[in-house]
């Protein structure tokens, strides 16, 4: 990839990996510039997405990025809190989040998925005014969904490893297994 592509696929819409009835949509920040050029979510060679979403028993197997549709059979999907690709989450400001955080919830609802699963705290607090929310479940529905903020898989969160954040995945895994 260019940085010429690259630099075009700012503010790009990359299509969400949805289905109605899902067991879980997984909700990242915003899509990436990488991802806006490619046309698949996580597709950063850092991120750490879909190793983590395979090591914590979700996926069979590890899925490449441009495999993304495949999560479909697996009633999973994928959305975004922002649409609109960026190169860092910080260009992105407390307004922009919390409509998002407004679409997000009409989406859910529509969707109608059992679990929402939002992969960065920060931006689950600021679009949905929870502040004091932390990794884990949530005592609140989105949509009717039952929502579980994640780690953000991003390669510059270093707060968290590739085996730090499957344990926290599988947490997730195992509560939609036995809901």
């Amino acid at each position: 990839m260019t940085p010429e592509e690259l630099r075009a696929a700012r503010d790009r819409i990359v299509p969400d990996v949805v289905a109605g009835g899902l067991r879980v949509l997984f909700c990242g920040i915003n899509p990436s510039l990488m991802t806006a050029a490619t046309g698949h979510h996580f597709a950063h060679p850092g991120n750490r997405f879909w190793p983590v979403l395979h090591r914590s028993g979700f996926t069979p197997r590890q899925l490449l990025p441009s495999e993304q549709s495949e999560l479909l059979g697996l009633g999973l999907g994928i959305t975004n809190v922002v649409a609109r690709a960026t190169a860092r989450a910080d260009e992105l400001g407390a307004e922009e989040f919390r409509e998002g955080g407004a679409a997000l919830a009409k989406k859910v609802e529509r969707l109608e998925p059992a679990w929402l699963a939002v992969v960065g705290i920060t931006a689950y607090r600021t679009a949905f005014r929870e502040p004091r929310a932390r990794i884990g479940p949530q005592d609140r529905t989105v949509g009717g969904a039952r929502v579980w903020v994640l780690p953000n898989p991003s390669g510059l969160n270093a707060h968290w490893t590739v085996q730090t954040m499957a344990e926290e995945y599988a947490r997730l895994h195992e509560a939609e297994r036995t809901s």
